[in-house]
Parts: C-alpha cells; structure tokens; sequence
C-alpha cells in the first residue's frame, strides 16, 4: 500500500516566503496532495489562490483539495473537498470528487464512513501549537480509528520527522502536515526528508 503526503496550508503560519512557493517546492519535493485550508477567507478571496495553486498541482498530478468552501471547490474543478465532522452529518454534499472528513474520535470515524466518506483526517495525534491547549490523542487512538473504518485515514497534527515513522508503522493511508512545511525555511528539503520515511516504511 502506498502511504501519501498531504500539504495542509495555513497561510499565517508562513514566515519568510510566499505561500505559493512553499507549495511549489513541497509539491516538487514529492508531495502526494494539497489541502488549501483558508477557512477565514470568503469565497472571492480564496478561488483565486486555489487557481494560483492548481497551477502548481495539475501539471504534477497532484489532487488540491478545497476545505470548507464548496464554492470554491466547484468553481476550480478541485479533485477534492474536505469539510468538519458536524458540517458533514449535518449537511447534504453534492460533489463529484474526493469527500474528505475530520473526525475526532473512532465513533466519530465510524459515522462519516457510514454516510460515505471518501477518507478521514484523524487527529491530532501529537502535540501541536495549532491546537494549543488541546491533548494530544496519540496513537493508540489513530489504531483504534484504523480497526472500525474500511476507507483510507489520513493521520494529522504535530506530526515530524521524528515521529513520522511511528505514524505509518500503524497502517494509515498517509499523513498531514501542516506547520512543519509552512514554517519551514527550506520546504523542499523538508518535504523531501518526511518522503524518505514513506519509502522506508512502504519497502
């Protein structure tokens, strides 16, 4: 099974480059899929970022995939759409692509694959300063998930090259990343030392 690299942006996060370049240099580096997580800006702010990054994404073959604005997800022909737990059970999501859901919890994971979930972003699993203040729930909880759900679980949250290799030794489809790439001062080196891992793991 081979075990992907998702990029999750957080444009705040971004310190001595411009977002777009640190997607280009991850992607190049081998990432597997792009999640544009802007949740704070409006759709006619957001889709012209999403196209900026497509631009990026197509010519390799890599899935961008929308959070949380379906709007934008239409308008672009994203590969993907990713929404929160509570907006996918409560919602009805017309979309004819990969649907992606958080979930926090196994009965949580259980319940988004019942309604049709294409994957699941599961976490945090490690401590991150994106979720301060939150417990990490680790990776017994990750197994757990990983034991009641069929479809692919994407691990997420403080996840690094210290800890990566533990995350895919439990089977996931693959991890997320987030400020270890958009903080970083090299992100194509960054990206290609997490992918060294996978290959490791997958062999």
């Amino acid at each position: 099974m081979k075990q992907n690299l998702f990029l999750v942006t957080n444009r705040k996060l971004v310190k001595n480059k411009n977002m777009l370049d640190i997607i280009r240099e991850s992607v190049l580096a081998g990432a597997d899929a792009v999640i544009l997580r802007e949740k704070d800006l409006n759709s006619d702010k957001i889709i012209p970022i999403a196209e900026n990054i497509k631009k990026i994404t197509e010519p390799q073959n890599v899935p961008l995939i929308i959070n949380s604005n379906m709007e934008a997800a239409l308008k672009i022909n994203a590969e993907g759409f990713h929404t929160s737990y509570l907006n996918y059970m409560n919602g009805h999501f017309k979309f004819n692509g990969i649907l992606g859901v958080s979930v926090h919890s196994t009965l949580e994971a259980v319940k988004a694959q019942e309604k049709g979930a294409d994957y699941l972003l599961a976490g945090h699993i490690f401590k991150t300063d994106c979720k301060k203040g939150l417990k990490p729930r680790g990776i017994a909880f990750l197994k757990d998930i990983l034991d009641e759900v069929s479809i692919p679980v994407i691990a997420i949250g403080g996840i690094n090259e210290t800890n990566i290799d533990e995350v895919l030794k439990t089977g996931v489809c693959g991890a997320a990343v987030m400020s270890f790439v958009m903080c970083s001062n090299n992100p194509y080196l960054t990206t290609c030392n997490l992918k060294k891992h996978f290959g490791k793991i997958n062999n």
